[in-house]
This record gives C-alpha cells, sequence and structure tokens, in this order.
C-alpha cells in the first residue's frame, strides 16, 4: 500500500522524468474528480493525497540517504491538483464544461512543472527541509504558484479578449 500511494499506482516507476508523468497522470484524474463531484471534490482529493502522500513517503524513505526519490510521486499530484483549483472553480462558476477550459489546463501543467523543477524561492526552501513534509510541501507551493500564474494568465487572456 504504502508503494501504491507514494509512486501513485505505479506511474513513479515510468521513464524518463517520472515527476512529469506524476503531474500527467494528476490530470485525468484531477478531471475525473472534478466530473464525479466538482470543485470541493477536487480539493477533498488533495487534501487527501496530501495526506496519504506524506504518509508513504515517510515510510520509504525512512532509514534511506535519498530523502526525495524520483518514484514517489504524489507529492507531483498533489500540487498539480492544487494548480487545477482555478480551473475547477472557474469552470463551476460559469456553468462551463471543464475541458472547455483547456488552455488554463495546459498553463497548469506547464506553470506546476516549471516552479517544481527550478524549485524557486519558498518551493526549493521546503525542498531542503530533508524530510517527508519537504517532499510534499515544495510542490504544493510549486502548485499554489501555479494556480496564482493560472489566475493571473486567465485575467490577462480575457482582459485582451474583452478590449
Amino acid at each position: 500500500m504504502t508503494r501504491l500511494i507514494a509512486t501513485f499506482f505505479y506511474v513513479g516507476y515510468l521513464r524518463p522524468a517520472p515527476g512529469t508523468w506524476g503531474s500527467l497522470a494528476a490530470l485525468p484524474t484531477g478531471l475525473a474528480l472534478m466530473m464525479l463531484g466538482g470543485p470541493w471534490l477536487l480539493v477533498a482529493g488533495t487534501a487527501a493525497i496530501f495526506g496519504a502522500g506524506w504518509w508513504a513517503t515517510a515510510r520509504m524513505i525512512a532509514g534511506q540517504a535519498n530523502h526525495d526519490p524520483s518514484e514517489i510521486v504524489a507529492d507531483e499530484v498533489a500540487g498539480q491538483w492544487i494548480a487545477l483549483w482555478p480551473l475547477a472553480f472557474g469552470a463551476a462558476n460559469a456553468g462551463a464544461a471543464y475541458t472547455a477550459l483547456w488552455p488554463g489546463w495546459l498553463a497548469a501543467f506547464l506553470l506546476f512543472r516549471l516552479f517544481d523543477i527550478t524549485k524557486w524561492g519558498p518551493v526549493g526552501w521546503a525542498d531542503r527541509r530533508g524530510d517527508a513534509l519537504g517532499v510534499m510541501l515544495d510542490d504544493v507551493i510549486a502548485g499554489l504558484f501555479a494556480a496564482l500564474g493560472v489566475v493571473i494568465l486567465a485575467g490577462l487572456f480575457h482582459a485582451v479578449l474583452m478590449a
């Protein structure tokens, strides 16, 4: 069960770039959560994968020198789902299909990967903690930055479109 959760159903064993595969796997599963229960189910799912991922990561890294093995991608799933929150709530509030906001999905994915890979500012601070919480937290912060970027890009797009 530990590996199943930490690797998000073994997606973390895909090569190359398991973090990117984890982020990609988060897209259809995030969409499924939205379609089943709307944006609040996505939020609840994010909290669930964060908690379960923290627990599973702590168990997988116990006694290891490597505090963030590449196969652990539950953190990417949590962060990617956070990056999707603006899309989930925006589509629900507008009465639009979640997939109608496809440019936002692309932006959420690319921005999340950018912040996760570069580890700027507080993302890097969390990553340097060297513990299971840091493994999860750096992606949560990257997801929050990506979500903010999605909101800013949507605002700019709609400002230009409406001008």
